[in-house]
């Protein structure tokens, strides 16, 4: 192999590692957008006067 077909398979694997690192951080923030939706969406259900007694009746 020359040197610059090296060079090219090098360059693309090094554009391959970067955009992959680039989608993985996307995820990741995607991630934890979503979990903080869903936080607030639990914070914003709660009834505190539900679930305060239990009646049973035999």
């Amino acid at each position: 192999m020359d040197i610059a077909a090296l060079s090219i398979g090098m360059s693309q694997a090094s554009l391959a590692q970067a955009v992959s690192v680039k989608v993985l951080g996307m995820a990741k923030d995607q991630g934890s957008e979503q979990g903080q939706a869903l936080v607030q969406m639990m914070e914003k259900s709660v009834q505190p006067h539900l679930g305060g007694q239990l009646d049973i009746r035999a």
